[in-house]
């Protein structure tokens, strides 16, 4: 069974999407014990929500990445 990641994310936007172009945002994750490790993406995304979903989406990966590498 996978292990449950549990983090919170805060989004600072850098630069506001338009109807035409993504916006720039600054993403921080939190991870909560035992993955208590801090990320932080600068991503594209048509909302500040998306930035979030996509930068939890990225610490679950990273982490995941990390706990296969301990074994």
């Amino acid at each position: 069974m996978r292990e449950r990641i549990l983090a919170k994310a805060t989004v600072d936007v850098e630069k506001s999407a338009t109807p035409i172009a993504l916006g720039k945002y600054r993403v921080e994750v939190f991870g909560q014990e035992p993955h208590d490790y801090v990320r932080i993406y600068t991503l594209q995304a048509r909302s500040d929500t998306m930035a979030a979903q996509e930068g939890l989406r990225l610490f679950v990966e990273d982490i995941e990445r990390l706990l296969s590498e301990k074994g």
